[in-house]
């Protein structure tokens, strides 16, 4: 496999093919956010998680792949800075958590919880509402191969989960949020692709889970 998935603001996308989806990942704009556009093998239809910035890159980036859904995974203006524009230029459904859609002032067209399914073309992702980074973050799961692909957003990243702002409250809420529904649900080979940064595996992450409880971020 040569996808790594360590893009930089400025630099190309990085793209890899899985079971019935390609993923292309792009990094963009001043907090160097991962956007990532997922192509159904069978139909062409597609669905970008995190229209965060850049709107030229990312719909040159999109082409003229035809984009179903755009799902914004929370509220914090750096994950939604293009959403208008490419939702303007390619007349996708937008998605999010009712918690968290107020505050993105692009209007949500499809309000989602944990559990519900988001599809595009014949692929399909699950929804895991995290509380703690904001009330409305969600990670975004496909299962259709060989192992578990994790779309994170701000809520697990290389090293620990989100940042919580030093609030022991919704540190406990994101920490136990991500071991049970994350850690204790999906095996070691689970890939898993941030908002920010490179990607990681749950495997390699694991082994510091009762460190990260420890220190509180």
């Amino acid at each position: 496999m040569t996808y790594t998935g360590d893009v930089r603001v400025g630099g190309p996308s990085d793209t890899r093919e899985i079971n019935g989806v390609t993923v292309t990942k792009i990094a963009v704009g001043p907090y160097e956010n991962n956007s990532y556009l997922l192509r159904c093998a069978g139909t062409g239809q597609a669905l970008l998680i995190d229209a965060a910035a850049e709107p030229e890159r990312l719909l040159e980036m999109i082409g003229d792949t035809p984009v179903e859904r755009i799902v914004t995974t929370h509220q914090h203006p750096d994950h939604w800075q293009a959403l208008e524009r490419v939702r303007a230029a390619t007349g996708a459904v937008t998605v999010a958590h009712p918690a968290d859609a107020p505050g993105i002032p692009v209007a949500t067209d499809e309000l989602v919880d944990d559990g519900d399914t988001i599809r595009f073309g014949d692929a399909a992702l699950s929804v895991i509402h995290l509380v703690g980074h904001t009330p409305g973050s969600i990670a975004l799961c496909y299962t259709a191969a060989s192992e578990p692909h994790l779309f994170t957003g701000d809520c697990l990243f290389p090293g620990g989960v989100g940042n919580t702002q030093k609030d022991p409250e919704r540190f406990t809420s994101l920490y136990t949020g991500v071991v049970e529904k994350i850690f204790d649900r999906l095996p070691d080979a689970t890939w898993v692709y941030p908002g920010h940064g490179r990607d990681t595996t749950l495997g390699a992450e694991r082994p510091h889970l009762a460190q990260w409880r420890e220190r509180g971020w």
